[in-house]
């Protein structure tokens, strides 16, 4: 796994409230896992839509 770094970010009680029932659901070990899903997803979406999986960058395809 690549090394991971540290951010911060502001987010809604609302949105810590969802994330945190997603991770009693069991469905997310913990919110810096939602998060990243999260990320990947809308990195998939935004940037790299329209190339081909087998061609766009390996961590975004993961």
């Amino acid at each position: 796994m690549p090394k991971m770094r540290i951010i911060s970010v502001q987010l809604p009680q609302s949105y810590i409230n969802a994330m945190d029932q997603l991770v009693r659901r069991g469905l997310y070990p913990n919110r810096s896992e939602v998060i990243r899903t999260a990320i990947r997803e809308f990195l998939k979406r935004e940037l790299y839509s329209e190339i081909p999986e087998d061609e766009g960058p390996e961590y975004i395809i993961k």
